[in-house]
């Protein structure tokens, strides 16, 4: 058995650690999700074990929120999308954040011509491949033939579903954000490229925020975790690794899933 893998798997085990005096809303459990990038097995795996977690601490309404860039990169995109919108319909509380992926995703599909080229660049030739065009179609093609191909190739329901994404979310003392929030600004008054693509004067932001901020967008090895914010990217098309944080009250606790396979 892979030793990492070994370790990996006590993960979901890692007792509650105190958030000192920040909480969510009262009466509810919130999961979540970080950045999935085409990896439908690690989503898979990981809703499972939300779903045991959920199940093992006893009956609470349950939030999950994604943080978007649920595509590019990784083999699954399509599948990714289409899974969420089912879940979605059975869980009609589940919210969904726009990442900076979804955003040139859906530029790229009203064919800004500066989009598709960005798109391609970060990990759409992968999400196109998903949808089944074929490598030598996405090789060939130049950028008009491109956007015609995304166009064709991706349903109306993917699209309107990613159109319908939130920029933030918050409850109680949290905000949860893709990618950060710009320090300069009161939290009510953040712009969507910042909680889009922030991370330089984000991430080094020494003081407190408004709220305790849950992102993804900047991978980090394991779960980055500051007195001002919990990053929960850990980069799961190239590592292998989908973490979630549950929230509880003034609890928190992180679940992973992990595969052998990047």
């Amino acid at each position: 058995m892979n030793p990492l893998r070994s370790v990996m798997n006590i993960l979901p085990k890692m007792p509650r650690k105190p958030v000192g005096a920040h909480s969510i809303a009262p009466e509810e459990r919130i999961y979540a999700i970080g950045d999935i990038h085409g990896r439908f097995d690690l989503l898979e795996e990981l809703l499972a074990k939300i779903d045991a977690d959920h199940a093992s601490r006893g009956d609470m309404r349950r939030t999950l929120i994604f943080l978007g860039d649920l595509m590019d990169r990784g083999p699954d995109s399509a599948k990714v999308i289409d899974r969420l919108i089912a879940l979605h319909r059975e869980q009609p509380d589940t919210r969904f954040l726009m990442g900076n992926h979804e955003e040139i995703m859906l530029l790229a599909l009203e064919g800004k011509r500066e989009a598709l080229k960005l798109f391609s660049r970060i990990g759409g030739d992968e999400t196109l491949a998903s949808y089944g065009v074929s490598h030598a179609e996405i090789f060939h093609a130049d950028y008009d033939e491109y956007g015609a191909l995304l166009q064709s190739a991706v349903p109306a329901e993917h699209q309107s579903f990613l159109e319908k994404f939130e920029d933030m979310v918050i409850s109680g003392d949290y905000a949860f954000v893709h990618a950060g929030i710009s320090p300069s600004r009161a939290i009510d008054d953040q712009r969507p490229s910042d909680l889009r693509w922030i991370r330089g004067q984000f991430l080094t932001h020494r003081g407190a925020f408004e709220k305790m901020v849950v992102h993804g967008h900047t991978i980090s090895e394991d779960i980055d975790r500051t007195a001002n914010r919990i990053g929960i990217d850990t980069g799961a098309y190239a590592s292998g690794k989908l973490t979630a944080i549950g929230l509880e009250a003034e609890e928190s606790w992180f679940l992973q899933a992990v595969s052998e396979f990047k």
